[in-house]
């Protein structure tokens, strides 16, 4: 029985000694404004830095700006941390670009918005981003915009996604993709070559709708941009590796920033 009770005193010895060491570890990133810190990277990643052409492998500690475009390895887990402590957290073979990463101050709101091509991410937002700003996660057919603080989605390589609230509320959009690549025609007027032939109808992909989705409930989206009605998720239909494994860094992250 002594043994038994001097085993356990001494693993939760390692525990309590590993939590403090990655609280420091998190603690002692530099995170400037407009950054994003690699915090954990189980796995390989690759990064393409904006206005470069060419790929270079992601490690912890890089920091990734707004233009910079990542994609996960097989077997991977990725967390990036801002300045606020907030995390976002991406799957293997995933691949997402950062739009735009400002983390803003006490005069200027922070805007985050990330797209996403295919994969899956998890968002574990801090209340400051929830009071005052703007954190977007899109894909080809949607836009989770923050009203809550917790929340995922994964994008299917048929350009379907599915979005699920686990804490707060999102606002889960979609619809004028089009309209947002249409550039307007600025300048004095110009010749007008001869007549071409008119291309027919083209079929708008993106239907426009929006819904507030709450905490335990989530939404389907197709590929074709047509979005399901929210429903309530199960704990249990929910559970696999990837879902435990956030809860557990969300956990850890909530006793390290409290």
């Amino acid at each position: 029985m002594k043994k038994t009770v001097i085993i356990l005193f001494i693993f939760s010895l390692i525990f309590i000694g590993a939590d403090r060491v990655h609280a420091k570890r998190l603690m002692e990133l530099k995170i400037g404004t407009g950054e994003a810190k690699v915090n954990k990277l189980d796995g390989s990643a690759q990064v393409l830095p904006d206005g470069k052409k060419t790929w270079r492998t992601l490690t912890v500690r890089d920091t990734l700006r707004g233009g910079d475009e990542v994609r996960t390895g097989s077997r991977t887990r990725l967390e990036l941390i801002m300045p606020d402590y907030s995390a976002i957290r991406f799957a293997d073979n995933s691949h997402f670009k950062v739009l735009q990463l400002d983390s803003g101050d006490e005069t200027r709101p922070r805007n985050v918005k990330v797209h996403m091509a295919v994969g899956r991410s998890w968002a574990n937002l801090s209340r400051s981003v929830v009071k005052r700003g703007q954190f977007d996660l899109s894909c080809e057919n949607a836009v989770a915009g923050v009203r809550g603080t917790i929340y995922r989605m994964n994008v299917e390589a048929d350009k379907s996604a599915l979005v699920r609230v686990y804490d707060g509320q999102v606002s889960v959009s979609g619809g004028g993709k089009e309209d947002q690549n249409r550039k307007p025609i600025l300048g004095p007027p110009q010749k007008i070559s001869g007549p071409k032939p008119i291309p027919g109808p083209k079929k708008v992909s993106m239907e426009e709708w929006v819904y507030i989705i709450k905490a335990m409930q989530q939404i389907r989206i197709g590929g074709d941009g047509k979005a399901e009605k929210p429903r309530e998720f199960a704990e249990q239909e929910d559970r696999d590796d990837w879902v435990d494994w956030n809860k557990s860094q969300d956990s850890e992250l909530k006793s390290m920033t409290e």
